[in-house]
């Protein structure tokens, strides 16, 4: 059963006052806080487990070594991959990213070859893919969106061409919440022998990922967005085009032997993991992987979509309000604009009531020039947020507007 007063007890930053006001935190699409389960486990490790791992054969490094590698094979279950080597650690989505432009890249593409993304885009599924398109000479392409913020589909089907490389686009929009039908999109991609990359930054919180039942070629995410520590991500990779990409950087770990006349590389996921990787933010992740299958992923996605249409309803009472992004299939994310007010503007008085809440572009400049806007407000809600929490908002907004009219 859901108990959200002792949901909320598990998370200690939430008791915290801002201005005298009970903190509400509505910036979950920036970053999520941290259950005490999780913030105990990564205390445990440094307390008790903090060593280096794979290579040491004593007590403290063999410990870590298996902490490290059942946090592996708990993810390789949580998204069902098909096995734990196609479970890559990188620092976040936005490296998982880089990763498949310049290794893919490197490997698949060439002068006039395209790469399909969609105007929905976090920069960090743009920049990697034109910094590529611009050292091999091949052309980016994009997915336009409609007035509501879907991606139109018929356009996504006439892009695709002969010269077509990969596609990667986003599972949910970080500034609109839209959902994308990523299922479909790789459907018809593979009918063309195309792989795909899906940046799922914001959808694995919000909905069960399960990357064989999509056939995507490539899924990543953030653990900071998953209730996990800053700092770690997950790229998953099907092992055929894994072990087909050149390593991405290089390093310890990277490597089975090095001398001055050759260096061979190691085997799957190593390969591609170079360095002393975060081991208590991968202990961290697990947990809180562990703490979202206690309460059911499933449970989650409908409180949060209850939240979701609650403030929705709420905002649209006020004179003023509009919202962008008004897609029938969204995740728990409402990017609005209260008359002509800039979105700083509004934020900086919306923060004085305790309500964190995000303003400016989101890191998705496109979409905001789509609407020709400079920005917008932008709340994010988590299953520990409550629709009590949202009344102190439509308080705060109704003040925006008194203060600017």
């Amino acid at each position: 059963m859901f108990d959200i007063n002792k949901i909320r007890e598990d998370f200690p930053i939430l008791k915290q006052q801002v201005y005298n006001k009970p903190l509400i935190y509505f910036d979950n699409a920036a970053t999520t806080q941290k259950p005490k389960q999780v913030i105990d486990e990564v205390v445990k490790y440094y307390y008790e487990e903090n060593s280096n791992i794979h290579r040491g054969v004593h007590f403290l490094s063999q410990k870590a070594t298996t902490l490290f590698e059942n946090a592996r094979n708990y993810i390789k279950e949580y998204i069902n991959a098909e096995h734990s080597h196609e479970v890559i650690f990188t620092r976040g989505t936005t490296e998982s990213i880089n990763l498949v432009a310049s290794s893919f890249g490197k490997k698949f593409i060439n002068k006039g070859d395209e790469v399909l993304i969609s105007a929905l885009e976090h920069h960090a599924n743009i920049v990697p893919w034109q910094m590529l398109c611009e050292e091999k000479e091949a052309i980016l392409k994009v997915i336009p969106i409609n007035e509501i913020g879907e991606l139109d589909l018929d356009a996504f089907e006439a892009l695709i061409s002969p010269k077509t490389k990969i596609v990667s686009v986003a599972h949910v929009s970080n500034a609109l919440g839209t959902i994308n039908p990523i299922k479909y999109i790789i459907t018809k991609a593979h009918e063309h022998n195309i792989p795909v990359m899906i940046d799922g930054a914001q959808g694995i919180a919000h909905d069960k990922v399960n990357v064989q039942d999509l056939d995507c070629d490539f899924y990543c995410f953030s653990g900071h967005k998953l209730y996990a520590p800053m700092g770690i991500g997950v790229l998953y990779g099907k092992e055929s085009l894994l072990n087909e990409m050149p390593p991405y950087q290089g390093g310890g770990e990277m490597i089975q032997t090095v001398t001055f006349e050759k260096t061979t590389y190691n085997e799957l996921p190593y390969k591609f993991e170079a360095g002393t990787p975060n081991v208590g933010a991968v202990i961290g992740l697990h947990a809180a992987m562990k703490y979202i299958d206690n309460i059911g992923i499933d449970v989650i996605t409908n409180y949060e979509d209850e939240l979701l249409k609650f403030a929705t309803v709420e905002l649209l009472k006020i004179d003023g309000v509009r919202i962008i992004g008004t897609a029938p299939h969204k995740a728990a994310v409402i990017s609005f604009l209260i008359d002509d007010i800039h979105p700083y503007d509004a934020g900086t008085i919306i923060d004085r009531f305790g309500i964190a809440v995000r303003t400016g572009h989101h890191c998705a400049q496109p979409v905001m020039d789509r609407f020709k806007i400079p920005g917008t407000i932008r709340a994010s809600f988590a299953f520990y947020n409550t629709k009590q929490e949202i009344d102190p908002l439509i308080k705060a907004i109704y003040k925006v507007k008194e203060m600017f009219n």
